[in-house]
This record gives structure tokens, C-alpha cells and sequence, in this order.
């Protein structure tokens, strides 16, 4: 199982990637868009983690790119912000809003990829 994690701070990179892989997931880490669809195309993820706020790029187009190309790949959304208002991130499978304690977190992932 490979997650695609893709987000600008690096320290959330950093613990998505340590909490993941301690689950037994395979985890690849993008920074930006440019490379979050490189990744996503090279690497065939089977669940993608992806923020809205990007440096380079937002977030809601990445998920329309990722969802055309692949429209049954489950798309977790992650924001230090509330969009759940937004009808933009209702393509995505699930929303997070960023938080220290992983647990809904690690719960979406388990329930979108059938283990749980």
C-alpha cells in the first residue's frame, strides 16, 4: 500500500511519512504541486494525502488533475484551514483539518483503503 503524502510544511511531511511507515505503509513525499503530480504519475500511489494551501499551486486543482487521471484513487484533503464549506474539496473521499493527534487521520486512511 503507497501513500502519496503531499504538503509544503516539512515537518508535517516528516511525521505523516515516520507515523505511516510505522503502520506498514509505503510513503512517498511531495512539497509542492510540481512535484506532487510527478510523484503521482511515477509512482501509482494508492491513496494520496493532499493540502489545499501549496506554494506553487492549489491544492483543489491538483485534486481535479489527479481525480481526471485517475477518478477511483482515494483523495484524502489536509488543511490547517476549515473548507469544509467549500464545495470544491467534495470531490475528494475525505477532509482533515491538520492536527497533532493522528488518529482521525490514520482512521480515514484505514477506512478508505478497506482496513477498517
Amino acid at each position: 500500500m503507497k501513500i502519496l503524502v503531499v504538503d509544503d510544511d516539512l515537518s508535517i511531511l516528516r511525521l505523516y511519512k515516520e507515523e505511516l511507515e510505522e503502520d506498514g505503509y509505503e510513503v512517498v513525499t511531495a512539497s509542492n504541486g510540481v512535484e506532487a503530480i510527478e510523484r503521482f504519475e511515477n509512482e501509482k500511489p494508492d491513496l494520496v494525502t493532499l493540502d489545499i494551501q501549496l506554494p506553487d499551486v492549489d491544492g483543489i486543482k491538483l485534486l481535479r488533475q489527479m481525480k481526471e487521471k485517475r477518478p477511483r484513487l482515494p483523495i484524502i484533503m489536509s488543511t490547517a484551514y476549515d473548507y469544509r464549506d467549500d464545495f470544491s474539496v467534495w470531490a475528494s473521499e475525505a477532509y482533515i483539518v491538520k492536527s497533532s493527534d493522528l488518529a482521525e487521520f490514520k482512521a480515514t486512511i484505514k477506512r478508505l483503503v478497506g482496513q477498517g
